[in-house]
């Protein structure tokens, strides 16, 4: 397994916000707090790809936003903040050695945290970031591999993996606020403490979950359900709206 990353900018405190007021971002701890990110990847079986910090684009740290990864084909995201879209060009050059790249085109938008893969089965959040042409471009290049690309309807969160995220097989880490469980039949759920709402974004990797150390009440239910849970400090992320899922882009080498 390989994990694109990139530095946070020293420009993170103009990060794009759409849900939460601004507040101070302590960018030396961003760095610190990245820099564990990315040894907890490692120490779970992943060598890094890493790519350039972008000084002049606050969000760029976000990487998953700018590319939609499968085995076979790297689906290059056109971010639905205008700024955002400056931050692909690099991503695309990076993930070249690894996959065929095809872009979304205008007037298509999509944000890669609007996308969960399960299987050969594509759910896309219907979101600010991400509209309905960019969701059709992305279901058209991916049906020619044998994936199924469902749009999903979101509320009151950015992303599609800000109300829900894959904790484990057959299991979904959920904010039932955000969005309906019914895409889902079949899966077992796990619900966010309802006093912890943005906690339901997680990141799977082989047997072990890592989870914002914030998110304390949430972590003891996935514990409760045998899950094996890596708390890790993320709250100058969680300040820009960013999660856990947001800082890398998994591909199978």
């Amino acid at each position: 397994m390989l994990a694109l990353i990139r530095n946070v900018s020293p420009a993170m405190a103009r990060c794009e916000l759409t849900h939460l007021a601004r507040v101070p971002i302590d960018i030396d701890l961003a760095v610190r707090q990245h820099a564990t990110y990315a040894e907890h990847l490692q120490a779970l079986g992943c060598g890094l790809i890493e790519v350039a910090a972008e000084p002049d684009l606050p969000d760029s740290v976000f990487v998953e936003d700018a590319a939609v990864v499968v085995d076979e084909v790297a689906v290059i995201a056109r971010p639905g903040a205008i700024l955002r879209q400056r931050e692909v060009d690099s991503v695309a050059r990076a993930l070249t050695p690894y996959r065929d790249c095809v872009a979304i085109a205008p007037p298509g938008t999509l944000d890669g945290g609007d996308v969960l893969r399960i299987d050969r089965e594509v759910y896309v959040g219907r979101s600010t970031r991400s509209n309905a042409a960019g969701i059709e471009q992305l279901g058209a290049i991916l049906a020619s591999f044998g994936y199924r690309v469902t749009a999903v309807e979101l509320r009151g969160c950015l992303h599609l993996k800000s109300a829900v995220t894959q904790v484990a097989p057959q299991t979904l880490l959920i904010n039932h606020a955000c969005v309906a469980r019914g895409h889902w039949p079949g899966m077992t759920f796990i619900a966010v403490d309802p006093f912890e709402p943005y906690a339901a974004n997680a990141l799977l990797l082989g047997t072990k979950v890592l989870h914002p150390a914030s998110a304390h009440l949430t972590r003891a239910r996935m514990a409760a359900a045998g899950l094996d849970v890596v708390p890790i400090e993320v709250s100058e992320i969680e300040k820009a709206e960013g999660g856990v899922t947001c800082c890398s882009i998994l591909l199978n080498a």
